[in-house]
This record gives structure tokens, C-alpha cells and sequence, in this order.
């Protein structure tokens, strides 16, 4: 067995079915906070994903997604009395819910096939009568292990309570699988930015819903995600999208990394040469991470060209240059090395304080121009020490310079 294959503790499906579940509720809050963004939306709460107004649960959604598309909805359906148990519980409780038309809802990749209880459950062709029917003599005559609990509390429940709660419950089958979703995503936001950039919209977009949905459910309360909040989003993604600006990967703004694995690094050899303190190293390493990723993902993306990111560079050593040959002028060539490293401390303090060279007009993310100074320290174009070149010949040797 390789460290690839599959076991039968690994949870790929399990994993699969979260991110859908993520990527479905993006697409369903979507739609909702279009025509209302007072909206709220939690996931992992009272089910899967819960939409409310004002704090009042709307709708409460289980979501189910399976690889196999052509899977079915039958009577007997683990799938289907898992969630009839959840409302069930819910529907008892009812009294936690201000608002009586609150729905319990079930979106699935399976199929109800016809004249089922999830095909009378549906909003087309429904039957509250027959879905019933159908359900109490599956709970009656199946001995299917898994849902025996489930089949109890549903025959127990009083006849008007249950029949009051099969009003309440809906079922959405052949739901979107995960891989058409983007192409829904795609049609949702058909206006978001130019038409060459919306694959590029959503994935920024995906990585700030992503983000935000861990935030809201690490804590023991989860906090619901506003519809303003994803409005205020989507409107700042196409402020970015624009000509004059670019986008930024949400994780980008804070990631970090070991600053140790890249101590080999040419860029943290001129820093030390300067005697720049081991956390301000770490700060300079995240920036030059953050700045390389970024800027290699644009690229990959098709939303900067070589050449744009050469001027920019262009521009940003010329900026350096008049600070450096100013900085030479004045300390003469017998300043002591005490001299030197003072002088050249002001230049790399320049970069991490003053340094503001937007790549765009509308591109304000300081952590580039920090970083794409480190990236041109790493190549030797910039440095800080008068004698960086002279001093670190010796990793020039090794770059073949």
C-alpha cells in the first residue's frame, strides 16, 4: 500500500461532501441576498446550513452530495430518515421559532424517483397525503438497521404534528453536483467583472468564503455570516478586477511561514549583513512569500503579464537606486563599517515604512512592494549595505553571476 491509496480511515468522501456543502450554501445565499441583504446565514448549527432574518430561522437546509449522480432517493434511504429524524427533533422543539413559516429542507444529488415519499415531498407534483402514506408503512414494514431510531420517533410523533411538519418539509433532488457549481457560480455573477475574468472572480471569492465560513463555526457560539458582509465582498472583488487594479488572495494578507527554512536565502544574507533583528527577518520573509505567491498567481491567472510585472520592477529599483547612491554620496568611501550599516538601515527602513509603489493605480497591498524588494535583494538587483555586492560575492559565485 502506498501513502496515496485509499484506507478505510481515510475520509475523502466525507471531506468532499463539506466543501459541497460550502460551495452550496455560497450559491444558495447568492441567490437569497440579492433581493435581501438583512439575510443571515449559519452553517453547523441547528442543520447543515441554516438561513435567517433578523435572527429568526427561515430555512433549515441538510445538505447531501454524492459522487454517484445517479443515486436514488428510495423510501427506505439512510439519507432520507436521517434528516426526517433531525426535523423530527427540530419540529418538537418548534417552539425556539418565532416565525411559523420556517421550512425544513433537504438538497440532494440523488434522485426521488416517482411515486416515492421524497417525489410527494417535492415541491412539483406534492403530496402531504401520500408522502405520509408512503413513510409510515416504509417505518412500519423496513428493517433497515440504520434507521430504526429514525423510524420511532417519526411513527410517535401525534398525527397533526407530524403532518403539520411534512408541510413544513421540503425535498430538493438532483441538486447541482460540486463540479457544476462553478458554472452556476459563473451565471450568478455574469456581471461581477469581464467576462475573461469571472473562473479568476469566483476562485477569490471562494477563498474569502472558505475563510470566513472556518472563522464562523471555530467557536463554541458560531457567528452567521451577513448578507452585507457578502455583498460588501463581491463589490470590493470588482473594485479589484477593474483595469487599473488586481485582486488579492484573501489568505495572503496575513500568511506566514518559517522564516527559518528560508535563512539560506540570498535576501536574508543582506538583511543579516545589516544586522536586522530575527523578527524583523520573519517579517521580511512573510512579505517575500506573500509578494512571490501573489504575484506568481497572477500570472497563472492571466491578470498581469512578464512584461508588467518587469516594469514595476524597473520602477521600483529606481526608486532604491536614488536612495542609495544619495546614501554612498553622503558617508563617502571612508566611512567606518559602523557608518555603513547605520545608512543602510535607513534605506531598508524606507522600504518597510515609506516604500508605497502600488503596481496599479488602484492596488494598495503595501506587502507587495516589501516583497518584491526581497525578491530583487534575492537577485542581487537591490541591496542595503554599500558593499552588499562586494561583500556577498561569494552567493553570487553561487548563482552563476
Amino acid at each position: 500500500m502506498t501513502v496515496h491509496e485509499q484506507t478505510k480511515h481515510s475520509a475523502p468522501h466525507s471531506l468532499t461532501g463539506y466543501l459541497y456543502q460550502c460551495r452550496l450554501a455560497l450559491l444558495e445565499f447568492l441567490k437569497r441576498s440579492r433581493n435581501n441583504l438583512n439575510i443571515e446565514m449559519s452553517i453547523e448549527t441547528l442543520d447543515d446550513v441554516v438561513f435567517d432574518t433578523e435572527g429568526d430561522p427561515v430555512e433549515i437546509v441538510q445538505v447531501k452530495h454524492h459522487i454517484n449522480q445517479k443515486a436514488n432517493l428510495t423510501n427506505a434511504s439512510t439519507d432520507l430518515w436521517n434528516t426526517i429524524k433531525i426535523w423530527c427533533d427540530l419540529f418538537q422543539n418548534k417552539h425556539f421559532f418565532t416565525r411559523k413559516d420556517i421550512t425544513f429542507n433537504l438538497m440532494t444529488t440523488e434522485t426521488a424517483k416517482t411515486d416515492t415519499a421524497a417525489y410527494f415531498l417535492r415541491t412539483e407534483n406534492r403530496d402531504i397525503n401520500e408522502a405520509e402514506k408512503i413513510l409510515l408503512q416504509t417505518a412500519n414494514e423496513s428493517e433497515t438497521q440504520k434507521n430504526l431510531s429514525a423510524y420511532s420517533i417519526f411513527c410517535n410523533l401525534s398525527p397533526d404534528l407530524r403532518r403539520e411538519m411534512l408541510k413544513s418539509s421540503y425535498i430538493f433532488d438532483a441538486c447541482l453536483p460540486d463540479k457544476d457549481i462553478h458554472k452556476s457560480l459563473q451565471e450568478e455573477l455574469y456581471y461581477a467583472c469581464r467576462r475573461e475574468h469571472i473562473k479568476q472572480f469566483i476562485t477569490y471569492l471562494e477563498g474569502w468564503w472558505f475563510k470566513r465560513v472556518l472563522s464562523s463555526i471555530k467557536t463554541t457560539s458560531a457567528q452567521p455570516i451577513f448578507g452585507i458582509e457578502l455583498d460588501t465582498q463581491i463589490d470590493e472583488l470588482r473594485d479589484q478586477f477593474k483595469h487599473n487594479a488586481l485582486p488579492i488572495h484573501d489568505y495572503l494578507k496575513t500568511a506566514k511561514v518559517n522564516s527559518e527554512s528560508y535563512y539560506h536565502y540570498p535576501f536574508v544574507h543582506q538583511l543579516e549583513l545589516i544586522d536586522i533583528s530575527k523578527k524583523r527577518i520573519a517579517i521580511a520573509v512573510n512579505n517575500y512569500y506573500r509578494a512571490y505567491t501573489q504575484r506568481s498567481k497572477w500570472l497563472r491567472e492571466d491578470l498581469i503579464l512578464i512584461g508588467d510585472l518587469h516594469t514595476y520592477e524597473e520602477q521600483l529599483i529606481e526608486e532604491w537606486e536614488i536612495h542609495f547612491e544619495t546614501m554612498k554620496e553622503e558617508i563617502g568611501e571612508d566611512a567606518t563599517e559602523k557608518e555603513k550599516i547605520s545608512t543602510a538601515r535607513e534605506i531598508y527602513n524606507w522600504v518597510e515604512k515609506n516604500a508605497d509603489i502600488p503596481i496599479r493605480k488602484q492596488y494598495h497591498e503595501i506587502f507587495l512592494t516589501r516583497g518584491s524588494y526581497q525578491m530583487l535583494s534575492n537577485e542581487f538587483r537591490v541591496g542595503w549595505h554599500p558593499d552588499f555586492k562586494e561583500r556577498l560575492q561569494h552567493l553570487l559565485e553561487q548563482k552563476g553571476e
